[in-house]
């Protein structure tokens, strides 16, 4: 306002104060620049106070060369008489920012041009606004008040440039708007004085344009999940799929191939999406996890350039008694003079699930000759121990087992045991020569059996 106080100019003088010599008056010798007016301010000639003497309108920082004045002021004592001695100082005066414009679009109406399914910058709003670039009277904050429901796009201010950065953050689809109209306010960080409003150029509107995109069929439901029996017989039918194309306003027909089928167990119908076998299902394959299969699908739609959805098939496979139980360990050794004749424990496992697998049945096969050599004891639902009924010379010796899982029907497995009778001398057990004492025996039999004949002919 007119006769604001700037600031106050104090000069002294080592005179004595009772006198003239040291009564001092202050006067304006200059101002720098002289625009708009050469007599911007006014000073107190007995306080020094410096004052504004020009309208307001013309104390604007943005119609100034420039926002700095400089004052080289006078001080002259005998009371500023013509014979007083004088002394000179400048005062710099600087015209600080007041938020007195709103911040301007440059234009009403901006234009924009997006494809669905992509997200992103998509046009930068400019405005102009005269306050100073270095405060937040200058500053612009974005607001889109209104054609944002679904929060599909956002504004960011531009630090460098102050223009409004609009964005799509959430993907547009052409089939639903191919059009949308936002609103959008701009103001400063600060407020405006209180004699200055934001009006209508404060607020533009922005036209945006979806462009089709040729999109990928979907599958319904994805992952798609079904439980099927391992074995069912190769050629029978899984699951039939179901995909659809989202350009609903394109007429487009789909085609459906096999993307990853680890195994090389299943076939799809190109045309109808029906999901057959190729060979039979295992649950216990490799390429089983926790029970699932897992193959993946395509769906190409008939677009220039055609476009491509996968699916996902979770095949839980239910268990088959389709595996005969194993025994381990399959060797054993045990001295000839042993006092102990428990020679060994077995164990049985079964690669399928329960109720399929224990509890085991462990059984001997018929043995040979008048006299029994050994029995088996089951220990538990998957063990059972070897015990022989006498010692035994040493020799190798096939022991003939069937173990029995517990499935409908049930699966048996006959294997041998290779039980070998070793000599045993202070504590070392040499197992060597029992296939050779056999193969002895057997050639001494033959040298007496040659001499037996020759001597009756």
């Amino acid at each position: 306002p007119l006769g604001t106080t700037v600031m106050r100019m104090t000069a002294f003088d080592a005179d004595d104060s009772s006198t003239d010599n040291a009564l001092l008056r202050y006067n304006i010798l200059k101002q720098t620049p002289t625009k708009p007016s050469p007599n911007m301010f006014y000073i107190d000639p007995e306080k020094g106070d410096i004052v504004t003497v020009v309208s307001p309108v013309l104390l604007d920082r943005e119609t100034m060369e420039t926002p700095k004045y400089e004052l080289v002021i006078e001080a002259k004592d005998m009371g500023g008489l013509d014979v007083g001695l004088t002394g000179t100082a400048t005062a710099t005066i600087l015209i600080d920012d007041k938020n007195d414009h709103p911040p301007e679009f440059t234009k009403k109406e901006f234009q924009a041009t997006v494809k669905e399914g992509v997200t992103g910058v998509i046009v930068n709003l400019t405005v102009g606004d005269r306050d100073d670039p270095a405060t937040g009277a200058w500053r612009a904050v974005y607001t889109i008040i209104n054609g944002n429901p679904g929060q599909s796009f956002e504004i960011h201010t531009n630090p460098q440039t102050n223009e409004g950065m609009l964005s799509v953050v959430k993907p547009l689809d052409y089939e639903i708007s191919a059009f949308h109209t936002l609103l959008i306010k701009v103001e400063n960080e600060d407020p405006l004085i209180p004699d200055i409003a934001y009006g209508p150029s404060s607020t533009a509107t922005v036209q945006i344009t979806v462009e089709d995109v040729n999109e990928g069929p979907v599958f319904h439901p994805n992952p798609m999940t079904v439980t099927k029996q391992e074995n069912i017989p190769v050629g029978s039918v899984v699951l039939t799929v179901n995909a659809t194309d989202p350009d609903t306003l394109q007429h487009q027909t789909i085609r459906y191939s096999v993307y990853k089928d680890p195994a090389g167990w299943l076939e799809i119908n190109p045309t109808n999406g029906t999901i057959g076998t190729t060979a039979i299902l295992d649950r216990e394959s490799p390429y089983v996890q926790n029970n699932i299969y897992t193959a993946l699908f395509l769906a190409i739609d008939s677009g220039n350039p055609p476009a491509t959805g996968t699916g996902t098939l979770h095949i839980t496979l239910e268990d088959v008694n389709d595996n005969v139980p194993s025994l381990y360990p399959t060797l054993a050794k045990v001295c000839e003079d042993a006092k102990d004749l428990r020679v060994v424990i077995l164990g049985a496992s079964d690669k399928d699930l329960h109720p399929n697998t224990d509890p085991f049945k462990f059984e001997l096969s018929k043995q040979s000759g008048p006299e029994k050599l050994w029995r088996i004891t089951k220990l538990n639902n998957t063990h059972a121990q070897v015990v022989l009924l006498q010692n035994l010379k040493k020799a190798n010796y096939n022991i003939p087992i069937s173990v029995t899982d517990s499935g409908k029907p049930p699966l048996t497995n006959n294997t041998e045991l290779k039980l070998q009778v070793c000599s045993c001398k202070k504590s070392k057990m040499d197992c060597s020569a029992t296939d050779a004492l056999h193969i002895s025996i057997t050639l001494i039999l033959l040298s007496l059996f040659s001499l037996f004949c020759k001597s009756f002919p």
